[in-house]
């Protein structure tokens, strides 16, 4: 089955590859001739992945799937959440939410934080969401090179690694994405 997934985002893409099996061929934008920044204008991840399927499926009318993804800091009443990947403006520099973060949570004692990702799936013009969620904590200093946003402070529960410390398939154990992706594949392999 080819699924077309709604992003411009080379990390998301390489990480969900990794996480499909065989049976379902991932479609990049770019592959599919598709040159468009598709905003994310919404107030929830639900509704951002959920528009930038919808945005793709009036296009192209094919299958196709996005997601949304938010880091949640329980001191910061759910911020960046939906703001994630801007908030510390539009740049979208990684260096910069993660100081922005830092910053905001310097006189908090809780440091309690998870990741939240929301995939929206269309087949056939019907629409099904998955959540995956990955409990955690941000730390005070970046550790490792690997990964991307925020998982150079994020440690998620059960291990003493950031997620910028592990391999892809060690970040699969936790991830986040890993747990929405593997509710979509299920999903799939039950049609």
């Amino acid at each position: 089955m080819e699924l077309i997934f709604a992003t411009n985002n080379q990390h998301k893409i390489d990480e969900i590859r990794s996480l499909l099996t065989n049976e379902f061929d991932l479609i990049t934008l770019k592959e599919a001739g598709i040159d468009i920044d598709i905003p994310e204008p919404y107030d929830s991840l639900e509704e951002n992945a959920s528009g930038k399927s919808k945005t793709i499926y009036d296009m192209k009318g094919v299958n196709c799937f996005s997601e949304d993804t938010g880091l949640e800091v329980a001191a910061l009443n759910g911020e960046p959440g939906v703001k994630s990947a801007r908030y510390a403006g539009e740049g979208r520099s990684f260096d910069a939410n993660i100081e922005k973060l830092l910053i905001n949570l310097a006189d908090k004692k809780d440091w309690s934080a998870r990741f939240r990702t929301v995939i929206s799936l269309i087949i056939d013009d019907q629409e099904t969401l998955f959540e995956g969620i990955c409990e955690g904590k941000i730390i005070a200093e970046k550790r490792g090179g690997q990964g991307f946003g925020y998982d150079p402070v994020f440690i998620p529960t059960g291990s003493t690694k950031t997620f910028a410390e592990m391999s892809m398939q060690e970040k699969a154990q936790y991830s986040h994405r890993a747990k929405a992706t593997e509710k979509l594949v299920a999903f799939l392999n039950n049609l």
